[in-house]
């Protein structure tokens, strides 16, 4: 029967096994509160601690308790002065209602912190950017050293001095090495008979005491403190894995059509987009691209925060992104994703030229491409197919009947940010691109 023993340390102050015992039983109901804060709340606010209000009765677990109504019991409870042993006193009943108004005592939410990464482990559970393995390698492979355990040659940088030592221990213990200890004692004693008046007894034993002492040096010297067959190195195996470089295209209407809502929905969308790719993938480099009549990559303090407003032509954006690829990043080297915010106004001439481009050249080279459209809460119920829509809209849903890698939706107020984002980056079987 296998033992597995746990080694992580516990956090300060906390048990990590009954923290994660509880994680693991309130699960959905710490997801539940989660989401709540985040709909009422700042998205960007996800990347913080929270205190989680839940009720009191999830939090407690079964245990035995003694019957009220049975049993024998016969004790005297400290501080008593009223009984003596053997009186009868009727039990307590089960309780009838609850008390008036004011002075029942009520039993509070407990409230339970979780920490910064507790928080994006359950926000982001389930979630992924599609088909993470590129799906055309051919020879492009990246090698990751992985622990394979120790090896008896090696690099000296790779040397594992506490398996060596242990090996050092174990075998001038199995071979008798003398101590130190030994040779000091042998040697004191020496000294002590060598300052004493001449004798036969003590020159014998003077001999024999020289005798030891050399046979125990040169033991000491045949037998190394560290040999070479006590060496351990660290080894590591270099398991080829799929190559993994992936870039995230945040496309995002500024232009003037875009009211302050849509453009607070576009930013939440795209906050959360940001925190949930660093969580996820450390090596993934984000591009940050705003448009109005014209396109141009920004810094993220631009993308979000920048005032400029313009003209709409939707077009730009793509070519712009398609420029940058060209430029830094080959499609056969980087896995490339693109998420495009816009309220769907665009030129219906404009329209077709972004179809023109998709087909041809952006959904050629994206594993994933996800459009969110801001609406008006009241098109929200106008708009209830993806047939019918805007311009841009019908633009892209053409392209979605082509390209399987290509998604759509909508987004008409706040509570539909988290919802739409996970349809759009929900764990998904990979789907093979179209030529």
């Amino acid at each position: 029967m296998p033992i597995f023993i746990d080694r992580r340390l516990n956090p300060k102050d906390k048990s990590l096994g009954n923290r994660q015992r509880f994680l693991k039983r309130a699960r959905e109901e710490l997801k539940r509160s989660i989401r709540d804060q985040i709909r009422t709340g700042k998205i960007a606010d996800v990347d913080a601690e929270h205190a989680v209000s839940m009720p009191a009765r999830g939090t407690a677990e079964p245990s035995f308790g003694d019957a009220k109504d049975s049993g024998r019991r016969q004790h005297i409870l400290p501080g008593n002065k009223h009984f003596a042993p053997g009186d009868r006193v009727p039990k307590p009943g089960q309780g009838g209602g609850g008390s008036s108004p004011g002075k029942a005592v009520s039993e509070d939410d407990f409230r339970f912190v979780l920490s910064r990464e507790e928080v994006l482990d359950l926000f982001f559970e389930d979630l992924e950017l599609p088909d993470m393995v590129k799906l055309n390698l051919k020879e492009i492979l990246a090698f990751k050293p992985r622990r394979a355990g120790f090896a008896a040659t090696g690099a000296p940088t790779n040397i594992n001095v506490g398996r060596t030592m242990r090996n050092s221990h174990g075998r001038r213990i199995a071979l008798r090495r003398p101590k130190q200890g030994e040779l000091d004692a042998i040697a004191e004693e020496l000294a002590i008979l060598e300052a004493e008046p001449a004798s036969a007894a003590a020159g014998q034993r003077i001999t024999a005491l020289r005798e030891e002492l050399e046979r125990l040096e040169r033991r000491r010297k045949r037998i190394a403190y560290v040999d070479p067959v006590d060496i351990r190195f660290n080894r590591f195996d270099f398991r080829p894995v799929p190559n993994a470089n992936a870039v995230m295209f945040c496309l995002m209407d500024v232009s003037g059509s875009m009211g302050e809502r849509e453009k607070d929905l576009a930013k939440r969308f795209f906050v959360l987009l940001h925190l949930f790719l660093k969580r996820r993938y450390d090596r993934t480099e984000i591009v940050f691209i705003r448009h109005t009549h014209e396109a141009q990559e920004v810094d993220e303090e631009t993308f979000f925060y920048n005032t400029q407003s313009g003209g709409t032509v939707v077009s730009t954006a793509l070519e712009e992104m398609h420029r940058i690829i060209e430029q830094r990043y080959p499609s056969n080297e980087w896995n490339i994703y693109a998420a495009q915010a816009s309220d769907g106004d665009n030129f219906v001439t404009d329209s077709e030229r972004c179809i023109g481009l998709m087909d041809s050249q952006i959904m050629r080279l994206c594993q994933y491409f996800a459009y969110v459209e801001i609406i008006d809460e009241r098109e929200s119920h106008i708009f209830g197919t993806t047939d019918n829509g805007t311009s841009l809209w019908r633009a892209y849903n053409a392209v979605n009947q082509r390209w399987p890698n290509f998604q759509m939706s909508r987004i008409a107020n706040a509570a539909d940010i988290y919802p739409v984002f996970r349809q759009l980056f929900a764990r998904q079987p990979a789907f093979q691109k179209s030529a």
